[in-house]
């Protein structure tokens, strides 16, 4: 009989305790979407491997863009350069004709 009377409590509070739970997950949406919810771990990983994917393919393919943009900048800078040299050096031996009689006004 005395065990009677500490079980009757605890269980009306445990009760209460259990009504207050599902109060809280009923007011908190826990309840919204049962469907999709164990979906919705899934297709937001495969979305973000997706995208992580895709930005890597994104930064490999810039990558390979801009080392050709270089290479081909490279090989016209070569070209340019090289003109630029002949030019140079025609209009050097073309002006350089008295250069000794000027370096040295003595002679």
């Amino acid at each position: 009989m005395l065990s009677i009377f500490l079980l009757i409590p605890l269980s009306l509070m445990l009760f209460v305790v259990a009504i207050w739970a599902v109060r809280y997950a009923v007011k908190s949406n826990q309840f919204e979407d049962l469907d999709n919810a164990s979906q919705l771990i899934i297709l937001e990983d495969r979305q973000e491997r997706r995208q992580t994917i895709q930005a890597h393919d994104n930064a490999k393919a810039s990558a390979e863009n801009t080392k050709h943009e270089f290479n081909s900048d490279d090989s016209n800078n070569q070209q340019v350069n090289s003109a630029e040299v002949d030019a140079t050096l025609i209009t050097n031996r073309s002006t350089n004709h008295n250069t000794d009689s000027d370096d040295n006004p003595n002679i």
